[in-house]
């Protein structure tokens, strides 16, 4: 998604540029092995000129992307909605400030905003996601192993210990 200084300073004067288009992002599949599929992107929003130098981007973009559910591994659609506001500036000194401000300088006459789309949408993207399906009981033991709730847990008694129970309770009843 590019956009030249002449086409926003045209618009952006006296009323917000707007912008609205699809953008494919579908190389973020290699740059983050979580991501398994994403196609391309929704992205609209504005743009105001703001001081004569700098530029304000407002835009939301939105999509789906495919991620491995945290307990099976099993695809999990997982719809964004993502708000996001980046500043670009024409002037060639950008002051200690401006730089914590992460205001992006402008070289030549083209500002392409698909790297921070990008960006964007790989600071949003969940460490896990899971799925709304219920969870198969067949996960819940292998060989060797089971899984227990706690209440499971305390039910069961050491096979070890069994006889020692019994004493307990002949104990217990004779007093």
């Amino acid at each position: 998604m590019k956009f030249t200084l002449g086409e926003i300073r045209k618009h952006a004067n006296q009323k917000p540029f707007t912008f609205d288009d699809h953008v494919d992002v579908s190389e973020l599949k290699t740059m983050n092995n979580d991501i398994r599929n994403i196609d391309s992107v929704h992205v609209y929003g504005e743009c105001v000129r703001s001081g004569g130098e700098q530029f304000i981007f407002t835009f939301t973009i939105e999509g789906e992307m495919i991620l491995p559910d945290a307990r099976t591994l099993v695809d999990v659609t997982y719809p964004f909605n993502i708000k996001a506001t980046e500043i670009f500036t024409t002037a060639s000194y950008i002051s200690a400030e401006d730089e914590d401000l992460e205001i992006h300088p402008i070289t030549g006459e083209l500002i392409n905003l698909t790297p921070y789309i990008k960006e964007n949408i790989l600071l949003e993207t969940p460490y896990r996601v899971f799925s709304d399906q219920e969870v198969d009981d067949s996960s819940l033991s292998g060989e060797g192993w089971d899984f227990l709730s706690e209440d499971d847990e305390k039910s069961k008694v050491d096979p070890r210990f069994q006889k020692l129970q019994s004493l307990l309770d002949k104990k217990t009843k004779e007093n």
